[in-house]
């Protein structure tokens, strides 16, 4: 935690804090100290426990993701209020362990938005990698009704889906298009030159046409 302390720079906190994020330590230099320590399940969880920010994106690169339980990364996920701990968590931990189907239903159909788009990541996940039993249609009946209205973060996640459908599968590809185009959602969203804008439709024909899929 003190080395932690050391990190911190003023100026990325006031940067990540315009995002929502409450630390300041360069993820670069966070990155470093994770290889530095390798794998440390037992620390990871201790780091975890403080609840601060720095700490617990550290516990998600040095813990062993197939050595939590079900119950444990729901309340870790449910404990995870700030964007990047969210994320990272999702992608680095509950991405690799074994209850990610079960957590991936139960948390789609949760109540807090929060929740219900950690659900979504885990869907967009099977979308690309392994789409088998996933029912695609249903999928996008769901975000045709609700991704206009949905809260931010949820909103983000279930665009991201309604994208990895379109650039993934051809057979629902103009659907998700006309999605895209009849709800606008995210597409005046400020883009950075170089990066893909998350509209779905300029990313689907984006990704498609370069064939970055």
């Amino acid at each position: 935690m003190a080395e932690l302390a050391a990190l911190d720079d003023p100026k990325v906190r006031q940067v990540n804090e315009k995002h929502g994020d409450d630390h300041g330590v360069n993820l670069g230099r966070l990155r470093a100290l994770a290889k530095r320590l390798k794998t440390h399940q037992e620390l990871a969880r201790r780091l975890w426990e403080t609840g601060d920010t720095a700490a617990r994106l550290l516990a998600t690169l040095i813990c062993r993701p197939k050595a939590f339980e079900r119950q444990e990364l729901d309340a870790m996920l449910r404990a995870a209020r700030t964007p990047k701990v969210h994320d990272w968590l999702v992608n680095y931990v509950v991405k690799k362990s074994p209850h990610a189907e079960e957590l991936r239903l139960a948390w789609s159909a949760d109540a807090d938005p929060v929740v219900a788009s950690a659900g979504w990541a885990l869907t967009t996940e099977r979308v690309a990698k392994k789409p088998d039993g996933l029912d695609l249609a249903g999928l996008l009946d769901v975000i045709e009704a609700e991704l206009k209205d949905a809260p931010d973060r949820l909103q983000w996640a279930m665009n991201h889906c309604l994208a990895q459908i379109g650039i993934e599968h051809a057979e629902h590809r103009a659907r998700a298009i006309d999605i895209g185009e009849r709800l606008e959602v995210l597409k005046d969203y400020p883009t950075s030159p170089n990066c893909t804008s998350p509209f779905a439709p300029t990313w689907i024909t984006t990704m498609v046409g370069s064939g970055r899929r």
